[in-house]
């Protein structure tokens, strides 16, 4: 079973990879990489490497869809040609999730059944100990904690560069003044007032 596994999984990563790059469209392109990451993260569970696979589907999936963010924001794609297509692609992108769903329990069900004196035999660790993820957390935040909080810093800043880089002037929208909100009272803000019954209010 995991041979079959490894087959699959492998085989789909090439394809996705190729299909990737020879793509025309874009957004097609992010969508084959992102296909490429889940059969990447189910390699990753055959060999025992559960935390990597998690990593592969949370961070870099995640990654993916940041980027799907700068290609809106950087090229002129029409969004009313993609709203049209929705509906039509719609059969074909459910079947597409079906297979994903199907691959993850494949690969997790052939996983489990290596079971985890052998997966742990397969990185290096001893039977029968700690699994990779914990020993993984306990080395980051024991030995490398101080490393650990600097690559947060490091992707804190390419962060906030990110934002100033794709950040657009746009006339016709007023411009947010930090500093009127701050010093704002509340009584220049709002006025209580008891209007007379049937006298409406006063603008």
């Amino acid at each position: 079973m995991q041979i079959f596994a490894f087959y699959l999984f492998a085989s789909i990563v090439i394809a996705s990879a190729a299909f990737c790059i020879f793509a025309r469209n874009p957004v097609h392109s992010v969508l084959w990489l992102i296909l490429a990451f889940f059969n990447a993260a189910g390699l990753m569970l055959l060999v025992g490497a559960e935390f990597i696979a998690a990593l592969l589907i949370i961070v870099y999936v995640g990654a993916v869809a940041v980027l799907f963010l700068f290609v809106v924001m950087m090229l002129d794609i029409d969004f009313a040609e993609l709203r049209a297509g929705f509906m039509k692609n719609l059969p074909l992108g459910l079947l597409l999730a079906l297979v994903l769903l199907a691959e993850i329990i494949f690969g997790v069900g052939a996983w489990s059944s290596a079971g985890t004196g052998d997966a742990n035999a397969v990185i290096g660790l001893p039977a029968g100990g700690p699994s990779n993820i914990e020993a993984l957390g306990t080395l980051l935040y024991t030995k490398y904690v101080f490393l650990f909080e600097a690559a947060g810093l490091v992707l804190l800043v390419a962060m906030v560069g990110a934002i100033v880089l794709t950040h657009r002037q746009r006339g016709g929208v007023r411009k947010q003044v930090i500093s009127a909100q701050v010093n704002r009272r509340p009584e220049d803000a709002t006025r209580n007032t008891q209007p007379e019954i049937g006298k409406g209010v006063e603008l």
